[in-house]
């Protein structure tokens, strides 16, 4: 991806570690390198797995701590970075320091984009919960988003920090212009449940990206992107998604629909490689189990680097 003798691209990524598996900076920092970013990473927690699992064991991070390690960083000089990248966190005072930190690196470089996936909660079977304590949502609404300049939020999770419903495309506009609002100029919502065309085997990515002209107009181009479903519970998408449409707006900075299209595909290849692949470990009629649908990651390294677009994205 990078020229030779091109300047370096270095990511901050504040997330969670699991020893085995692929969430967090585990799912984000993989494909950022095949992608051509250097990669530095703060795992908020350690974990032996994800928590989707009958067992897990591990340490998490304090603010103080948080802290601690990025003084380490500044003692040496080496807090430049082009990107900060978060996801899934649960305690309030570690994210106001993260806030923190971020805006001393924005005032560093001000250049700086920070991508937010703000994890809160998902819907099953039309019902929404949250699956961080509920303080944490006006420190996301209030003291994160605002800072963010590229967000990733599932429908439930855009719904709960505008306020608002997304029950037509209409409504969809009006929470991502909502969501800019608050100050990201750009939005994804990930995964809706939006009717598709195509139908009820596909799921809708919605996407809008505010620019302001050399006049100071704003121009807002918003697309919509359906993806086939598929019918099984992964862990680590939504950070997977977050690391790679960061890496596909810095490739394509001049083309939002482009970046979109090739990060919904990868995601699509991904996850057919993971449950074909799933449902041999399982065999015939057993449902897979978590540690069968761990992402597969390294065996999908092409399709991170180089995607097949099979998902066009369209006007909304």
């Amino acid at each position: 991806m990078e020229l030779p003798g091109s300047p370096e691209c270095r990511v901050f990524s504040i997330q969670s570690h699991v020893v085995r598996g692929y969430v967090g900076n585990k799912a984000a920092s993989f494909p950022l390198q095949v992608l051509g970013f250097e990669v530095d990473t703060v795992n908020s927690v350690q974990f032996s797995n994800h928590t989707g699992y009958n067992h897990w064991k591990g340490q998490v991070l304090n603010a103080e701590e948080l802290q601690e390690l990025y003084e380490g960083l500044k003692l040496n000089g080496v807090t430049r970075y082009d990107y900060v990248l978060t996801g899934y966190n649960r305690d309030a005072s570690f994210l106001a320091r993260v806030v923190d930190i971020i805006q001393e690196l924005k005032r560093q470089n001000p250049h700086l984009v920070y991508v937010c996936d703000p994890v809160l909660g998902d819907k099953w079977n039309g019902e929404g919960s949250m699956y961080v304590p509920e303080e944490l949502l006006p420190v996301y609404r209030d003291l994160v988003v605002p800072v963010a300049n590229i967000i990733t939020p599932n429908q439930f999770e855009a719904e709960l920090l505008t306020g608002l419903k997304i029950r037509t495309k209409m409504e969809a506009v009006q929470v991502m212009d909502k969501l800019h609002s608050l100050g990201p100029d750009t939005v994804v919502i990930t995964s809706s449940e939006l009717p598709a065309s195509r139908g009820a085997d596909y799921l809708v990515t919605l996407g809008s990206q505010r620019k302001v002209d050399a006049q100071g107009r704003i121009h807002t181009q918003r697309i919509s992107l359906e993806l086939p479903r598929v019918e099984a519970v992964f862990v680590g998408t939504g950070d997977l998604f977050a690391a790679m449409l960061l890496a596909w707006t810095h490739h394509h900075p001049n083309d939002f629909k482009l970046a979109c299209e090739k990060t919904v595909s990868a995601m699509h290849h991904i996850l057919q490689r993971t449950i074909c692949s799933a449902k041999a470990l399982a065999g015939p009629g057993v449902k897979p189990t978590y540690a069968q649908l761990e992402i597969r990651m390294v065996q999908s390294r092409k399709d991170i680097e180089s995607p097949e677009l099979v998902v066009t994205g369209a006007d909304l």
